[in-house]
């Protein structure tokens, strides 16, 4: 059996950290001034916004890790190299917005249900809610637009669901979490001052924190599936079996097996039965030479094995195609 990786270190878009960058700094400057608007209104839903803040600044840092990790070189150690500390940086990023952004929010909400505080003078909050509508609305929109240069043509669900690059997706769903938060934060603060009554201010506490468990979830769904191992996009793996099956030298595949090490890192593994009488010296130079093909016209597959088929297992493989 003949196996070749090529090792190599893809190169992470640069938009993809934008976007992270413009949304750390935002949600940096706007945690500040949440938490000084909350300390001198005593509103619940401010402060809930403040911890949101402050756990979306800390989860942009960590992706910011995860893509500096993720493309340290391969080693001895690390043969494929570290493509999948993207994916695990996410999901731990996940589990922040989740247990702490959510959990957090809903703990400030039920304690002011239990203990409600009488509304102040709402100005402070309005001057923070507008300005940090508008950092978060022009972080949003750096992050609506990197993922529409990587969506294309597809469907928004379908380019969420497909998409192997989590520092993208993930800085999106984030953005629009906070924009959410801070219409509900606005109308508990405006409500709770009109009506005067403090109970508002709890709920809509509680909805924030609604909001960001449930945006944690669909997040930490995609993750796991990234960090257990994506096969790369069935039309792929069927162009690169039409490839090799154009050759001389081969007379079936079997079907391929493949993962997503990183967003531009993928395992591929072809098991090809060749020409019995092919010798061994162009049987070397045939492999040699799919991988070269391979490798030219599908630059994402960074790891490539071509493993031999013996024509014993005829229910593995598949009829050349005529070309």
């Amino acid at each position: 059996m003949r196996t070749t990786p090529v090792p190599a270190t893809p190169a992470e878009p640069p938009s993809s950290k934008v976007a992270i960058v413009a949304a750390l700094g935002a949600n940096l400057a706007i945690a500040i001034i949440k938490f000084v608007a909350a300390a001198f209104t005593g509103s619940s839903a401010m402060v809930a916004e403040g911890i949101h803040s402050v756990v979306d600044t800390a989860n942009e840092w960590l992706l910011l890790l995860g893509l500096r990790q993720s493309q340290r070189p391969a080693s001895e150690k690390r043969p494929f190299g570290y493509g999948k500390e993207l994916y695990f940086w996410s999901f731990i990023v996940s589990i922040c917005i989740f247990a702490i952004g959510g959990g957090i929010s809903m703990y400030e909400g039920i304690e002011h249900l239990r203990h409600p505080v009488p509304p102040g003078e709402p100005t402070w909050n309005y001057v923070v809610l507008g300005v940090a509508f508008l950092f978060d609305g022009a972080s949003f929109l750096v992050a609506r637009r990197t993922f529409n240069a990587h969506r294309g043509q597809r469907r928004f669900w379908a380019a969420f669901r497909g998409s192997k690059d989590p520092s993208v997706f993930v800085v999106l769903f984030e953005d629009a979490a906070d924009l959410l938060g801070l219409l509900v934060a606005f109308l508990g603060v405006f409500l709770g001052h009109q009506l005067q009554n403090p109970y508002l201010d709890g709920v809509a506490s509680l909805l924030i924190g609604v909001i960001l468990v449930i945006v944690a979830g669909l997040l930490l769904r995609e993750n796991k599936s990234l960090l257990l191992g994506e096969p790369a996009e069935a039309a792929l793996l069927e162009q690169v079996t039409q490839l090799v099956q154009a050759d001389a030298a081969v007379v079936s595949t079997a079907t391929p097996l493949s993962s997503y090490l990183s967003p531009h890192d993928i395992l591929l593994v072809l098991r090809v039965e060749f020409q019995p009488q092919l010798p061994a010296i162009e049987l070397s130079q045939a492999i040699e030479r799919l991988q070269a093909a391979v490798q030219a016209q599908y630059t994402d597959i960074q790891h490539l094995f071509i493993e031999p088929m013996t024509p014993s297992h005829p229910e593995q493989a598949q009829p050349v195609t005529a070309v």
